[in-house]
């Protein structure tokens, strides 16, 4: 059986670390895939083919210039990401003022922060 497309929208593509890392250093501005290839230390394989991907969904646009080829972000069909992202935001900034209270608890008290211990003697 033919595995199913898993790149058919924005989410999918972004779900994919190094796509996210090539849009990333396209957010600086255009570049080639030359460029990528150098600032990523991928494959020019691997970065011509996440490229393909990010193009087919839209999140990357392509002009020619020369014989060079320019990629750079487009960022509305991020739009939809970013609206579903946000609504999460005010559960991670709960979380955040929680962690808050605890270190300034700590911090009024003089104890100690959790975290890793080490075996005396070390």
């Amino acid at each position: 059986m033919a595995r199913a497309a898993t790149t058919t929208d924005a989410f999918n593509a972004v779900a994919e670390p190094r796509r996210r890392e090539i849009l990333d250093a396209l957010a600086g501005g255009e570049l080639a895939v030359g460029d990528l290839v150098e600032l990523l230390g991928l494959a020019q394989p691997q970065v011509s083919k996440h490229l393909r991907v990010l193009r087919e969904v839209g999140l990357v646009d392509v002009r020619d210039d020369g014989r060079r080829r320019l990629y750079r972000v487009n960022g509305a069909p991020l739009r939809a990401v970013h609206d579903w992202v946000s609504r999460y935001e005010h559960l991670w900034n709960e979380r955040f003022d929680l962690v808050d209270a605890v270190l300034d608890e700590l911090t009024d008290t003089g104890a100690e922060p959790p975290g890793p211990t080490t075996p005396e003697g070390d």
